[in-house]
């Protein structure tokens, strides 16, 4: 057995260096590297907490795979999720590890940046609050507005405490009455006015009567 490993040694190291190179050939053979955007999403948000903010939406991801594969590649196709499992109301950084990236079979992740996000937690409430109909705009002499109805007249809203104890009333999109001279009713979005809640409506009918003046 010994000799088997002395003899003709030279011959076997460079028999097992070329056997290296290649495999080292064939599995690279072709391969190319590329940046890519992908946004950052959270998985495993703890129960009762929200996200109020983070400091980045999308990180880069160096990648490297067959060029086939990357002619192919998509944004929608890689996913970045980081856990929030061990995460606590406040501010909070998270790194971003490869293995936070999910991507097509074929792709190895080489390179993440930034390497870290912060994310801020509060936590989530909910509370009931009215809707009023926005009405903007003059109606022609000889018109009045008889009257304004909308249903429904509340919503229950939930999110971030810090954003819901902000919010008293919430009101529809503006609805310009100038020229009418006829009742309309019309189904309008509910404003948040890019706060970050949810509404258990996102529209409201609204039915306005106009009446004119003999």
């Amino acid at each position: 057995m010994k000799s088997f490993f002395t003899e003709n040694a030279g011959i076997k190291i460079i028999a097992v260096f070329l056997s290296a190179a290649l495999w080292f050939f064939v599995t690279y053979r072709g391969q190319s590297e590329m940046i890519i955007s992908a946004p950052v999403e959270f998985k495993n948000v703890p129960k009762g907490i929200e996200i109020l903010k983070q400091n980045i939406k999308e990180v880069n991801l160096n990648i490297r795979a067959q060029e086939s594969v990357l002619k192919e590649i998509r944004p929608m196709d890689v996913r970045v999720a980081v856990d929030l499992s061990g995460a606590v109301k406040g501010e909070n950084s998270l790194y971003i590890n490869e293995s936070d990236v999910t991507a097509p079979r074929g792709v190895e992740v080489l390179r993440v940046d930034p390497m870290s996000v912060k994310v801020a937690l509060d936590e989530s409430i909910k509370k009931i609050v009215p809707v009023k109909a926005y009405i903007t705009g003059t109606l022609d002499p000889g018109y009045r507005l008889k009257s304004v109805q909308i249903k429904p007249t509340t919503v229950d809203i939930e999110g971030p405490r810090i954003e819901v104890s902000k919010v008293g009333i919430l009101r529809t999109e503006p609805i310009d009455i100038t020229g009418l001279d006829a009742s309309i009713s019309q189904s309008i979005k509910i404003s948040t006015s890019g706060r970050n809640i949810r509404l258990s409506a996102s529209e409201a009918q609204v039915s306005i009567v106009i009446e004119r003046i003999r």
